[in-house]
């Protein structure tokens, strides 16, 4: 057989695809496509991303989620995880999720409104609802689609958001994308909250995240709640990483200050964190979610969650409440990491939650530091901005309830051997 650039391809094969093929041959020496502006635009802005060591890569992770992973062939201890409570790899979560696949299949093959839901999923929203407190609740299939399906469902262009600077991206692409007017306050800054409030009509939505995923503080939800109920507005309370973590029970920010999802209070829960599985839920009053379920087009024009994962979510619920010994032993990682650290002359921020931030400034510095970790066989994420504000690059260090005392010395004797000004002088 000849082969395809042979002198008889040249007599046979149409004119129009010896043009297609030699164009084809022509990008793939240079690696790109021909010039195009947008093209251009996008890897002048990856060169750039690259050059302020901006540009962020993957880690391809070869376990399960535990606090020891296996990452490019090393195993590493990880402190980088949102798995706080240890259950994305739990037995029982496991079993629940191969029942409920042998039981319902693999996908729920259509959206809740039309043959979607299944009594999985509908066993599983009144669970949630007896958990957090409130009259119903209602799945999304992440939270950054519950975010975004709950404010515009609520606002249109005439209403207003107001929210924390430092909200959770999905808060803020919910905002923009609401068509709503839009005010921002400085982070925790109550009173201009209550100032901006105050100069408005119309109807008013609060958004703010109830753990900080970044600091890692909690939000004043109580305050928070009295400024909604003065001025007329609903709260929208983000609590990703409360929910499993805070609370006697576990029940969140919201327990931890004493307050339910009910009258003005909107609690958005994910189900990919403490509690292991994946998804997310909105708890509130029965209106509420009923207007959701007719208003909210995330969740309308969107294919429900595989049924196995209601499942598994329900084992992992279950296990939530009933091993508070998990929370117990989360907290005792948290307070000896923050006792160690102090001991060193860390400056960590003021949280008493599983995210435990160290701030570094420069990107480069963040980068370095991490790099450094891995090299002791430490896995722990730089983050850089636009995930934070420029100059407050950090050490994003999370807990989990199977970290070992152990684990949390063989940290803390990594970053003592980190160079001092990386680590001190923030």
């Amino acid at each position: 057989m000849l082969p395809i650039d042979g002198g008889i391809f040249h007599h046979w094969f149409p004119s129009c695809l010896k043009t297609a093929w030699s164009g084809k041959k022509r990008m793939s020496e240079k690696g790109h496509s021909p010039a195009h502006p947008g093209a251009q635009r996008i890897r002048e802005e990856l060169r750039q991303l690259r050059a302020q060591h901006l540009y962020r890569h993957r880690r391809v992770l070869e376990s399960p989620q535990s606090a020891e992973v296996h990452v490019g062939g090393e195993t590493l201890l990880s402190f980088c995880s949102n798995d706080y409570l240890g259950l994305a790899n739990d037995t029982r979560v496991i079993a629940a999720l191969r029942e409920g696949a042998e039981r319902y299949g693999a996908g729920s093959g259509a959206s809740h409104l039309v043959t979607g839901h299944s009594v999985a999923h509908h066993a599983l929203e009144q669970e949630l609802a007896t958990f957090a407190g409130a009259e119903r609740a209602l799945l999304f299939s992440t939270g950054y689609m519950a975010n975004l399906g709950v404010v515009s469902a609520l606002l249109g262009r005439h209403g207003r958001v107001f929210e924390d600077k430092l909200n959770h991206a999905s808060l803020i692409d919910a905002a923009r994308l609401s068509g709503a007017q839009v005010e921002r306050y400085a982070h925790g800054d109550n009173a201009r909250l209550e100032k901006l409030l105050g100069a408005t009509d119309g109807e008013k939505i609060i958004l703010t995240d109830g753990v900080f995923s970044m600091d890692g503080d909690v939000a004043d939800v109580a305050q928070l709640n009295a400024s909604a109920l003065r001025h007329g507005a609903w709260l929208l309370v983000d609590d990703a990483h409360g929910v499993g973590v805070l609370g006697a029970q576990g029940r969140g920010t919201l327990e931890h200050f004493g307050l339910k999802p009910q009258g003005p209070i909107i609690l958005l829960g994910t189900l990919g964190k403490a509690f292991g599985t994946f998804g997310a839920f909105i708890a509130g009053d029965t209106d509420l979610i009923d207007y959701l379920i007719q208003r909210a087009r995330s969740y309308i024009y969107t294919t429900a969650l595989p049924p196995a994962i209601a499942e598994a979510t329900r084992a992992s619920l279950r296990i939530v409440a009933a091993e508070g010994w998990r929370r117990e032993t989360l907290n005792a990682r948290i307070a000896q990491f923050r006792s160690g650290a102090a001991q060193l002359g860390l400056k960590l921020l003021d949280s008493q939650t599983p995210i435990q931030p160290l701030i570094l400034g420069e990107a480069q510095a963040a980068l370095a530091a991490s790099e450094a970790l891995r090299a002791r066989g430490i896995l722990v994420a730089a983050i850089r901005s636009p995930t934070v504000p420029a100059g407050s690059a950090r050490l994003r260090i999370t807990f989990s309830a199977l970290h070992t005392p152990a684990h949390v010395e063989r940290l803390l004797e990594a970053l003592a051997a980190l160079p001092p000004g990386d680590v001190k002088s923030a």
